[in-house]
């Protein structure tokens, strides 16, 4: 008797087991979904997304099912939520074009909850968007950077590589970073005491998480939690140097002329689309993204370089030119040599972007077609960028074959910034960063790479060793220093 019982409990414990893992494995679906496989339950194909791979080769986990499944889309899932991936360039770039439209930004649970619900990345909202973007565009926009900041970028970089070239030795990605935060916390905040700053930078230097490494490596949470807690401090810091300021009492006067001040000038207004606690998110999130992408780009770009030797004589015959036509030879990099005078210079920083595809994979979620709810869309736009069919030997560095395209703005073709609504809106102070950074650089020293450094995706990019390179002073750039700005 009770063995038959048992048998049966056990028996209908397979059925809804069995049950289980066909519906994982096989979910409704009111539209048509992509052909593909769900992976194990709940995990799903996560371990195989995140394990790394060689920076010259087209993602394993996307190469081997659109082989599989014969097509640009595919159905997966990944940290615990049903994914659909697009790597389409006509799909990418119209799901792109419609961002806040027919598809707004999601992220899978799991990364919410590491994060925050209310991170201003998970925010939503097309209202919401554009507003917090214009926001931006008033520190980072072209106008912004032209009148107000680019003299003293140009400064700031000049005397910071000056004051760590005695050291013979340079980490390029740790020296531009810091050289970054510096300039932007200054953007910001500019009344911000030396100390404080200092101790600011010192606590985002910690900030930075590990992602090169997979989330089922131990040493990956190790990292993560260190970020956290960093990230933590760093707002504290933020949100208190907020309320100092609004405790100063509001007046329509411009008392700062920063970006701090715009925030609170924002928060006072009607309305409660901007509060407190989203200005000094918007605060840190400008300051990562600046930080983190900018200088891992500058990395790469001088990585690039140094290994050719063409690109560094090309490089140094366009800035030498430069300096040769300025009128004030005490003068600083100008907009017009920025936008006019550096073509060679915006070919270099191009093609970096185009092989360092930074943003490998963003996530959507549809809200007027008929991809099920609660499925999201990963678009992977970084394929295009290896295309043979577009990009001629597309794993090899070579400037040149932007010449006579389009340098400043995305295509279908090249969406290193995004795209549509949410096209980045630190894109022209990366590339202004970059530009100065390499004018500096190749004007005014001799470089060579130290240390043989591979770059490895998971999916994120990152290097195996830093990259560091030797610097010397140019004896034959001594008549084209110049007496400080300011």
């Amino acid at each position: 008797m009770w063995g038959v019982a048992l048998s049966v409990v056990i028996a209908l414990v397979v059925v809804k087991i069995s049950l289980w893992l066909y519906r994982w494995a096989n979910p409704n679906c009111s539209g048509k979904l992509p052909p593909g496989s769900m992976g194990f339950p709940v995990i799903g194909e996560t371990v195989e997304f995140f394990k790394p791979y060689s920076f010259d080769e087209i993602p394993p986990f996307v190469k081997k099912r659109m082989s599989k499944h014969g097509g640009s889309l595919f159905r997966t899932s990944i940290l615990g939520s049903k994914t659909i991936v697009s790597t389409d360039p006509e799909v990418n770039f119209e799901i792109l074009k419609q961002d806040n439209r027919g598809f707004i930004m999601s992220y899978p649970e799991a990364l919410v909850r590491i994060f925050g619900k209310d991170n201003l990345f998970f925010k939503q909202g097309k209202d919401f968007h554009r507003y917090m973007r214009q926001i931006a565009l008033q520190l980072l926009g072209p106008e912004c950077l032209k009148q107000r900041f680019i003299q003293k970028i140009d400064l700031a970089t000049r005397e910071h590589l000056k004051s760590v070239s005695f050291q013979g030795v340079l980490d390029v990605k740790d020296t531009s970073g810091r050289l970054i935060l510096e300039q932007m916390i200054q953007m910001i905040i500019s009344n911000i005491k030396p100390e404080t700053k200092s101790k600011l930078i010192e606590s985002f230097r910690d900030f930075s998480f590990d992602l090169v490494r997979s989330p089922f490596d131990p040493s990956f949470w190790n990292a993560l939690y260190n970020g956290l807690m960093a990230r933590r401090n760093v707002m504290k810091m933020i949100k208190g140097m907020f309320k100092e300021r609004r405790e100063e009492g509001t007046s329509h006067e411009l008392k700062y002329g920063d970006f701090m001040e715009t925030m609170i000038y924002e928060v006072e207004k009607e309305g409660d689309t901007v509060n407190e606690e989203r200005s000094v998110e918007l605060i840190l999130s400008l300051l990562i993204a600046s930080y983190e992408t900018t200088s891992t780009m500058t990395a790469l770009t001088v990585k690039f370089v140094a290994e050719n030797p063409k690109v560094l004589m090309e490089l140094k015959r366009e800035h030498e030119t430069i300096l040769q036509n300025r009128a004030d030879k005490e003068s600083g990099v100008t907009w017009k040599e920025y936008r006019s005078m550096m073509n060679f210079t915006h070919m270099v920083i191009n093609e970096s972007l185009r092989l360092g595809s930074l943003s490998p994979a963003m996530f959507r979620k549809a809200v007027r077609y008929t991809i099920p709810a609660g499925w999201i869309v990963l678009v992977v736009p970084s394929l295009v960028h290896y295309d043979p069919q577009i990009y001629e030997q597309p794993c090899e560095f070579n400037p040149w074959r932007w010449e006579g395209k389009e340098l400043l703005y995305g295509s279908k073709t090249f969406m290193a910034f995004g795209g549509g609504a949410r096209l980045c809106a630190g894109a022209e102070f990366a590339r202004l960063q970059m530009a100065i950074f390499l004018h500096h650089l190749v004007t005014t020293y001799d470089l060579s790479l130290i240390d043989k450094s591979y770059i490895i995706r998971a999916p994120l990019l990152g290097f195996s060793k830093p990259i560091r390179i030797t610097i010397s002073e140019n004896p034959l750039s001594s008549s084209h220093q110049y007496a400080n700005l300011f």
